[in-house]
């Protein structure tokens, strides 16, 4: 489905509407996460987060081979996104009263993808040998989902854990071969969905400042740091979509693979960066509740670490699109963890100015760059 009347796919309102209702789902990792700002609870929330974007990934790619204006697929989304709602309510509670609830609504929304793609496959649009390989690696990863539920503490984990593992290993080794020949990937369509995802997610972020915001009054010192949060959202913002994002498109229009390379590209590499928009979100709105005190440890290191772990999956993904590293990127996630072991003793203001300075140096390197490419060509 590469073009729809001879016109480049793109987005569909329903398919807006099913990303709005993931995107509560994804984000509900933060309250897991807020709660429990440990090792073992970022571990948790990062697990949660994985199964949560790699439903989303799977629909993605399914939606990209259905006919974006037939019934099967509008009324699909509307189902499922309904059943993902409620995954989405169960997050806070996963790993206690609502594991079963979570873990049950899931697979059926993951089992769906698979009869989309059955029928996808029925009307021409997608391989079925490559569909029936990783559906063998989704049934096992949904029977292991659904045990884990009913087990407790570590054993719940280390299940879930392997269910995704399995379910990530599917695409990305077991049947990679077969999954070549999957679909005809409309590029437009795929890469709007995932940048529509970021602009989502970084929204979600902005939510969570102004719920931060809450905590006092509306001071100057308040209003310094909403300001200084919202400023590290735009730039996060601005980074993503400054440019390489086309030429990412026009890379995965012309890659001898493009069904691997989106696969890598987007399914696999963009949940570094929604992972550390996640993280960030927490971190910032720690920072906007406690802005003229010290952050604890774990909210600062939320805070700093999310955008070093956005940072690294940004250069990840341009080394996989374009065979570049991002050495801007990477030089700047180190300093933001740099400065995290320096600032223990900062006001979170200071923190949040410090770290909105390197990302404003990166910006400035990073268009320095394109423009001396731009003009070199």
């Amino acid at each position: 489905m590469a073009e729809t009347n001879g016109e480049p796919r793109r987005t569909s309102p329903v398919e807006l509407l099913w990303d709005l209702v993931f995107a509560f789902a994804i984000t509900q990792v933060a309250t897991l996460l807020r709660k429990d700002l440990t090792w073992g609870g970022f571990g948790r929330a990062m697990l949660v987060l994985a199964l949560m974007w790699w439903a989303w990934s799977a629909y993605v790619w399914v939606t990209n081979a259905q006919d974006p204006d037939g019934p099967t697929l509008r009324w699909s989304l509307l189902v499922f996104g309904g059943v993902i709602f409620i995954t989405g309510l169960a997050v806070p509670h996963a790993f206690g009263r609502d594991g079963t609830l979570f873990a049950v609504t899931y697979a059926i929304v993951r089992l769906g993808h698979l009869a989309l793609y059955a029928d996808a496959s029925r009307r021409g649009n997608a391989s079925l040998s490559a569909i029936a390989g990783f559906a063998v690696t989704v049934s096992i990863g949904m029977a292991l989902l659904i045990a884990g539920s009913f087990l407790h503490g570590g054993w719940r984990i280390g299940f879930w854990a392997a269910a995704a593992a399995i379910d990530y290993a599917g695409p990305a080794w077991l049947t990679r071969e077969r999954l070549r020949g999957l679909q005809q990937v409309a590029v437009e369509h795929f890469a709007e969905r995932y940048g529509l995802f970021v602009i989502i997610c970084l929204g979600e972020s902005i939510v969570e400042i102004g719920l931060g915001a809450q905590a006092h009054e509306l001071g100057a010192e308040v209003l310094v740091g909403v300001a200084l949060a919202l400023l590290i959202t735009f730039e996060l913002w601005w980074a993503y979509f400054s440019g390489f994002q086309i030429t990412a498109q026009e890379r995965l229009r012309t890659d001898e693979d493009p069904v691997l390379a989106a696969a890598d590209g987007y399914s696999y590499i963009h949940l570094l960066i929604v992972a550390g928009i996640i993280v960030f979100s927490v971190g910032a709105r720690e920072a906007v509740a406690h802005v003229s005190g010290t952050l604890a440890d774990p909210a600062r290191l939320a805070l700093c670490g999310g955008i070093a772990l956005w940072l690294l999956g940004g250069a990840a993904f341009k080394l996989r699109m374009a065979a570049t590293l991002g050495w801007d990127k990477l030089a700047a996630a180190g300093a933001c963890m740099l400065w995290f072991a320096l600032s223990g003793a900062a006001a979170a203001w200071v923190v949040e100015a410090v770290l909105a300075g390197l990302l404003a140096a990166l910006l400035v390197s990073e268009g320095r760059r394109e423009l001396g490419e731009v003009r070199a060509a």
